[in-house]
């Protein structure tokens, strides 16, 4: 196993995020899945400089960008979405996409369930074709029922992952797993060989390590069914806006340019732009919290 990090929550360039992750012992990162933001001949060189490798990258489901969609045009454009993203790791010489099939935020179903579970298998599928010609490992991530109403268990992601191929896998993610498992552990064992990648965050998404849940028996349970992946970092702090703040200095006053999709997409996830010195302390504490249960 090795730590890694995500980078979409917080925008800024890539150069500033990976000399900081590079100080507190991270091996690599999984890139915000927005292709159009990465020149891959420079990512590369950034990537080389730092000794950083590039493990994957998540897809961002926002706006339309939906493999479950009713609209034929709608599925069509989310599947060459999820390709582009593949494309973009496969360049990079990275491992993994963690898929999220359907729009985040998006939680009422727009047809049957027999009619989107076909959308979904059909799409996720020709996904998969790419991917394998790639060299690139497919994840798919189930999140919490508040994010999506269509996969929010380990057994649902398997269900996709069974429907589509055989070496098509699951990634598990520690604040979500939390929230929508009966046993988070017995989850781990269930994906067993199929996990092919694990988010890190403590159950208040925060920095894991700053919350409850029992990274020492997590690690340890992702060694007894042999993961060996990354363990990456996907912290998403709530702000707190109150005179009860434990981090009264969270909130960037300054901030960098950032669209208004992935503005909206941070603080759907109940955060907001975070202040470079707080962001690199919970990056601080995710690594001083697994780097020794990892070993």
């Amino acid at each position: 196993m090795h730590l890694s990090t995500h980078n979409w929550m917080r925008a800024e360039p890539l150069d500033v995020t990976l000399r900081r992750i590079k100080v507190y012992g991270y091996e690599s990162i999984e890139i915000s899945g927005e292709p159009e933001q990465y020149d891959v001949n420079e990512t590369r060189a950034h990537l080389k400089e730092h000794g950083i490798r590039c493990w994957g990258a998540v897809t961002l489901m926002l706006g339309e960008r939906n493999l479950a969609a009713k609209d034929e045009g709608q599925r069509a454009m989310s599947v060459q979405y999820v390709k582009d993203v593949i494309t973009m790791i496969s360049e990079l010489d990275g491992e993994v996409l963690t898929l999220v099939p359907a729009t985040v935020g998006k939680v009422v179903p727009d047809a049957t369930p027999e009619e989107e579970w076909k959308w979904v298998v059909d799409a996720t599928k020709e996904c998969f074709a790419h991917a394998k010609s790639r060299g690139v490992k497919i994840a798919v991530e189930p999140l919490n029922r508040f994010e999506t109403y269509l996969f929010n268990r380990c057994a649902q992601a398997l269900a996709l992952a069974d429907a589509v191929d055989p070496e098509c896998g699951v990634c598990l993610d520690a604040f979500h797993i939390n929230i929508e498992e009966s046993d988070i552990y017995d989850a781990i064992r269930l994906a067993g060989n199929r996990l092919f990648d694990f988010h890190v965050a403590d159950n208040n998404r925060f920095a894991a390590g700053l919350g409850h849940l029992d990274w020492a028996k997590i690690v340890g349970t992702l060694k007894e069914v042999g993961y060996d992946g990354a363990l990456t970092n996907e912290f998403v702090a709530p702000v707190d806006r109150t005179p009860a703040a434990m981090f009264p200095d969270m909130v960037e006053k300054n901030p960098v340019d950032i669209s208004p999709e992935q503005l909206k997409f941070i603080e759907d996830h109940g955060s907001s732009l975070l202040s470079e010195e707080f962001y690199s302390d919970q990056m601080r504490i995710t690594a001083e919290t697994l780097l020794p249960l990892m070993k």
